[in-house]
């Protein structure tokens, strides 16, 4: 005989078993044991299948949430480069020049202060350096002929013009601005328009003691080759 323990009373065989809407009758032992049967392997499905609709929730997401992540990184990377592939590429004429104003070096403010100078005008541009006044400076390449107010984008040495007498203005070696203060005869002086390595000290020179000047590109820039035969006693 089967007694049904769940129940309030002891279930008597022949009387129906209720389950909801459904009557199961005692006198069925078939129908009882596979109903119970049923009953038994659904509370082991369903929690088994609980954790597998747990899984197949996370999986998926976590799978998003990782291509998402790679995405993320390749586009960084990728924004990375194009940024560093895309940068303005310093052209010849922009590297080693030196910029206006505050930038400008110390030694040279000094030196323009110490003559009194004032920058060439827009208006004087183009102006013969004979016919302009003294105490201005610009800028010019080998052949002085006329100044720019500026220095632009080109790697012109600064000119100075005071007491009646024109200066090459630049950087060079201390080796070869001795070979001037020493009056040495036949000697060159590589001029730069601005401070590098092995060309640091500031130095003018009187135009009219260069005997010639070359232009030659040197490294990112341009050096000024000033050939001196002699020098002529100059009182300033």
């Amino acid at each position: 005989m089967y007694q049904f323990f769940h129940s309030s009373k002891r279930q008597k065989w022949g009387e129906p078993f209720i389950d909801g809407s459904r009557e199961i009758t005692t006198r069925d032992p078939t129908a009882v044991r596979i109903y119970f049967l049923l009953q038994r392997c659904l509370g082991r499905i369903l929690p088994v299948m609980k954790r597998w609709v747990l899984y197949l929730i996370a999986v998926p997401l976590g799978l998003v949430v990782l291509v998402y992540l790679v995405g993320l990184n390749i586009s960084i990377h990728f924004s990375d480069i194009w940024s560093r592939d895309h940068q303005p590429k310093n052209v010849q004429r922009d590297v080693g020049k030196i910029p206006e104003g505050n930038a400008v070096p110390q030694e040279v403010l000094r030196l323009r202060h110490k003559h009194q100078l004032r920058p060439l005008t827009e208006r004087e541009e183009g102006t013969k350096i004979e016919e302009l006044p003294d105490g201005i400076y610009g800028f010019s390449m080998c052949r002085v002929v006329a100044l720019r107010a500026t220095r632009g984008n080109t790697f012109s040495l600064e000119i100075q013009k005071h007491d009646g007498i024109i200066f090459y203005v630049g950087y060079a070696s201390d080796e070869e601005i001795d070979q001037y203060l020493t009056r040495q005869k036949n000697f060159h002086i590589l001029m730069y328009p601005h401070p590098r390595k092995g060309a640091s000290s500031l130095f003018d020179i009187p135009v009219e003691f260069v005997s010639k000047c070359e232009e030659r590109p040197a490294g990112d820039g341009y050096l000024f080759d000033l050939f001196v035969t002699a020098i002529p006693e100059l009182q300033i």
